[in-house]
């Protein structure tokens, strides 16, 4: 049986994959690392810089990526030789303390990734931000999501697990909260950075398109009346279960829900999320929410 014919993942530009010399790590252990450059241009916020600007967000969103491609090599490989399959998306009436997954059966293979800062890097749309510091506005998102498609980038590793779900017949399924309205513009920017096709209805899964408002159980199952779902991808608790955002819910207790003693192992085994300090559900919380009145230090020296 052949489970895939990949022999080596493509380059992180989607370049065909090089064989290695031999001397790759001593040549970069006898290396210096070059020295940082100076800033350049306005100053950019820290969760931008963060984000779209460093290795460790790229070394992340890799971690997370391998982990996915492991996965789908594991769960095809079992399906064809008739392991039966389990989604991961949550079945109507389950709780987080008390989780219950949809069947399977003889569903093919599909992985649920968010869009925005999951699957697409909005580097025009930040850029803009930063540039004019102006707060959210849904007009003017919904003009990026009309006009944007060729100032987005693929998010690092999406490409090569692209590679991988096609070599291991898993396909991809898209479930954003950008507008349906606009589906033909966000299959262009799938399409423009390398991860598409997504046909709208199908692999691709919009705003209004099921269930109404921005939460996404409603479409998640809509796609696992069709799919096996075998991963969520996505960068909000919101992107695996509406769950995980109950009305008033304070920072503390979604910490809880996320590190649930039924659910953490969904971590890594099915679920991945990846970092957005940009924008989202993350951030929320003044002082008493973050810092726990029993955490508090005060610098002795400083109280002088």
């Amino acid at each position: 049986m052949v489970v895939t014919g990949l022999t080596a993942l493509p380059a992180p530009d989607g370049a065909p994959a090089r064989a290695g010399t031999g001397t790759g790590m001593a040549t970069g252990i006898a290396t210096a690392m070059p020295s940082a450059a100076p800033a350049r241009g306005a100053a950019v916020p820290p969760g931008m810089q963060f984000l779209y600007g460093s290795g460790e967000a790229v070394a992340l969103d890799m971690q997370a990526y391998m982990l996915l491609n492991d996965l789908m090599f594991a769960r095809s490989s079992g399906a064809q030789v008739g392991h039966a399959e389990r989604s991961v998306v949550l079945a109507p009436g389950a709780t987080l303390d008390r989780p219950d997954y949809l069947p399977c059966g003889d569903k093919p293979l599909a992985v649920v990734f968010d869009i925005d800062e999951t699957a697409l890097l909005n580097l025009g749309y930040e850029a803009n931000d930063a540039r004019t510091g102006q707060p959210y506005d849904p007009a003017r998102w919904d003009r990026w999501e009309k006009t944007g498609a060729d100032a987005v980038a693929a998010t690092p590793g999406m490409l090569e697990a692209r590679a991988v779900a096609n070599a291991s017949h898993v396909t991809f399924v898209f479930n954003s909260n950008r507008s349906a309205a606009n589906a033909a513009a966000t299959a262009q920017a799938l399409d423009k950075a390398g991860i598409g096709p997504a046909v709208h209805g199908d692999t691709l899964w919009l705003q209004g398109d099921e269930g109404g408002g921005s939460g996404k159980d409603a479409r998640r199952a809509a796609i696992a009346r069709k799919y096996c779902v075998i991963a969520l991808v996505g960068d909000q608790l919101g992107d695996f279960s509406d769950l995980f955002n109950p009305a008033g819910a304070t920072p503390a207790a979604r910490r809880a829900l996320a590190g649930g003693k039924a659910i953490k192992t969904n971590w890594g085994h099915g679920w991945f999320i990846l970092p957005n300090p940009v924008y989202g559900t993350a951030l929320k919380g003044g002082m008493d929410d973050v810092f726990p009145a029993d955490t508090r230090w005060t610098d002795p020296e400083g109280a002088k």
